[in-house]
């Protein structure tokens, strides 16, 4: 597959002539993203991972595109009919193609005060995990792992410690656009320091930069 990573937790996955986008949300280029998508998986409902007027607007256009998501996104979906489909963790299904499994199911703790959402993860084609706004740790081996490399639900100790349970072969950062040069610069040369000690490469892409995955 190619993936290829747009700004935030958005990413698209190419193979075979199909492709699939995950969280495209506010803070990426969703449209751009979307363009020509024929599946599209969201992790949860908060606006930083899905855009849905980029969305609507997509799934408008195009008549192949479907989405897959937990119910307390797809409840503000429902306009788009049967082009919707509610999932939750621990399940399976083929998304135009692309094989996809599902885990975690809760968002991580922002604060006791702040309600805690539905979130799922997506293992697609067994080789790349995106874990939205978690640290769940599934229980297969993961080639390419999408890490969160800041988040307001996180510290760099949870973020390094995520790296070191997953164990991928290869780690791409993602939930990063609320990060100048300067602070992604500090996180990023942790991730690396642990990568090194513990064997995953780190690989980090900017905007619309793509690598085989």
């Amino acid at each position: 597959m190619q993936l290829t990573k747009f700004s935030h937790s958005c990413i698209r996955l190419e193979d075979g002539g199909a492709a699939l986008v995950i969280d495209p949300g506010t803070l990426s280029e969703a449209a751009a993203a979307l363009e020509g998508a024929d599946a599209v998986l969201i992790t949860h409902e908060h606006p930083d991972h899905i855009d849905a007027d980029a969305l609507r607007q997509a799934v408008g256009t195009n008549r192949g595109l479907r989405v897959w998501a937990p119910s307390s996104v797809t409840s503000f979906l429902d306009d788009l009919g049967d082009r919707v489909t509610t999932i939750e963790p621990g399940g399976s299904f083929d998304a135009a193609g692309f094989a996809v499994r599902t885990f975690g199911g809760q968002h991580a703790l922002i604060h006791p005060q702040v309600p805690v959402v539905a979130n799922v993860a997506y293992l697609v084609n067994g080789s790349v995990y995106h874990p939205g706004d978690s640290f769940a740790v599934p229980d297969v081996d993961i080639p390419t792992l999408l890490l969160p490399i800041h988040a307001p639900w996180s510290k760099i100790a949870e973020v390094l410690d995520f790296l070191i349970a997953v164990r991928p072969d290869r780690a791409v950062q993602i939930h990063d656009a609320l990060l100048n040069d300067r602070g992604l610069g500090m996180v990023e040369a942790h991730v690396n320091r642990i990568a090194d000690a513990y064997g995953p490469r780190f690989s980090h892409l900017a905007p619309q930069e793509s690598i085989d995955a």
